[in-house]
């Protein structure tokens, strides 16, 4: 065979090779096509794509789902906060000790003064409110005046929070103490009146500025305004104090009503009433 020829043949057999190796790819294709088709369920887990199931990957897709905007940020979301539960008085003298001060028949969104406690555990939950948009409190005191008291109050300052301190009377000044008992804490400005729920433990480490509950104490009642979140002096010269030392294992609802009210109680005013009642309906001789 002479050389041209056979490089003649050899080009014949590469282009058969070729034009073989063309028709059959499709064919190939086509079979792989109808196997994962019609493999049943071989064919069909090999026609799914490949899925984690692990909790971290469930998680994470369900948080791009639901937590992530179209541009792949997180959407802000603000934490839940639980609705202030209002005071119940219907409690006062049953299962807690209530002190009401104001008009007769007031309850702790009406009176200008209202205090509650409970026992709960080893703690006393103390409820407060006042008609203020300052600051309203509680002292604990050994005798009926200011002066060495420890003090619990709730501070409506300027950004509509009211937040839990703890102060000490120095005479008739209150120093803020940075130890504060207090846990629990919640408290809401409404209706120009500040109230708040906190507790404190009953029994607390040998200190000046803390009292052990568990004794009795003198109550001290007192509100007032403040400014730019700090507490000034008190609404009244002469804030109402519990008449008899106070003992957490008693509960009673006990009312006090204010000096715009206190003038008709008085024993002398009614007597006085009674005269000109009397004067009037005999006539004068």
């Amino acid at each position: 065979m002479s050389v041209r020829s056979r490089g003649a043949w050899r080009r014949r057999l590469l282009v058969l090779v070729l034009l073989a190796g063309s028709a059959a790819s499709p064919a190939e294709e086509g079979g792989g096509r109808r196997e994962a088709a019609g493999g049943g369920e071989h064919g069909e887990e090999a026609a799914r794509p490949h899925h984690d199931s692990s909790y971290g990957t469930f998680a994470s897709e369900f948080y791009d789902l639901r937590y992530l905007s179209e541009e792949g940020y997180p959407f802000p979301t603000a934490p839940p906060v639980d609705p202030f539960a209002k005071i119940r008085v219907d409690d006062c003298g049953k299962t807690k000790g209530c002190f009401r001060y104001g008009k007769p028949g007031c309850n702790a969104e009406t009176c200008d003064y209202f205090l509650s406690y409970r026992r709960i555990g080893a703690d006393v939950e103390f409820e407060l409110s006042a008609d203020t948009d300052g600051w309203v409190a509680v002292g604990f005191s050994s005798d009926k005046k200011m002066g060495g008291d420890d003090v619990m109050a709730c501070v409506h300052d300027d950004n509509g929070r009211v937040r839990i301190q703890h102060f000490y009377n120095v005479g008739q000044w209150a120093k803020e103490i940075q130890r504060n008992p207090a846990r629990d804490e919640e408290g809401v400005f409404e209706n120009n009146r500040v109230t708040c729920r906190f507790k404190r433990p009953v029994y607390v480490p040998r200190e000046e500025t803390i009292v052990d509950l568990h004794l009795s104490w003198y109550y001290l009642f007192a509100w007032g305004p403040a400014i730019q979140g700090s507490i000034t002096r008190h609404d009244i010269d002469s804030p109402p104090v519990s008449e008899r030392v106070v003992s957490i294992y008693k509960y009673e609802d006990i009312f006090m009503p204010s000096a715009a009210y206190q003038t008709f109680s008085s024993p002398f005013c009614l007597l006085l009433i009674v005269a000109l009642t009397f004067y009037l309906l005999m006539g004068t001789p």
